[in-house]
């Protein structure tokens, strides 16, 4: 069965984004950055990629999920960020953008689409965003791949919404400091 991870940037207090959904005072240059792109190769968007010369092939993922919030970031330059992989756009209310060929929008339950996904054989499914959706698939996230930065936003878009989760079922795979600051965290969750 396929396992569904969270791999996403976190300030220390918790947070995604900022209040206004900003997301540029993560750290994004630094001795972590190659050693997380090996780990979780393929999760930087197609076109960003090739222009840094960073191969998105034999990545850990071969799908990833997006709520509207997290996918409209890229628009209107990035209609379909994510090429190389199977994008899944979550969404109550918005079209299609022009360009976004190869991007699938659904306004069906989260989970079960993700059961439906974790079924099917293939690679691991990222979840790659934001809170709210987050929150609507934390029963059934199997890994949490936390990119903990050094700053502090105080307000923002939580990393599991207005949810309240609590960590106990997790155990830590990983924790790998780094001289930027950051810190990849990563645990597994115990059913």
């Amino acid at each position: 069965m396929r396992k569904l991870t969270y791999y996403v940037a976190v300030s220390m207090d918790g947070f995604i984004a900022g209040p206004s959904g900003e997301f540029d005072r993560f750290v994004s240059e630094g001795d972590h950055a190659a050693g997380i792109w090996q780990k979780y190769r393929g999760t930087a968007p197609t076109d960003l990629a090739e222009a840094a010369g960073l191969s998105v092939e034999r990545g850990p993922f071969d799908t990833v999920l997006m709520g509207w919030n997290t996918y409209a970031v890229g628009l209107p330059d990035l209609p379909s960020p994510y090429r190389h992989l199977r994008q899944i756009v979550f969404t109550r209310g918005h079209e299609s953008p022009e360009g976004a060929a190869g991007v699938e929008f659904t306004d069906r339950d989260p989970v079960e689409v993700v059961r439906e996904l974790k079924a099917e054989d293939g690679a691991g499914i990222w979840l790659c965003g934001g809170g709210i959706l987050a929150a609507a698939l934390a029963d059934e996230i199997d890994r949490l791949a936390l990119k903990l930065n050094p700053v502090l936003f105080g307000h923002g878009i939580r990393l599991f919404g207005d949810r309240r989760y609590d960590p106990a079922s997790l155990r830590p795979l990983a924790i790998t400091p780094y001289e930027s600051g950051v810190v990849l965290a990563e645990y597994t969750q115990e059913r």
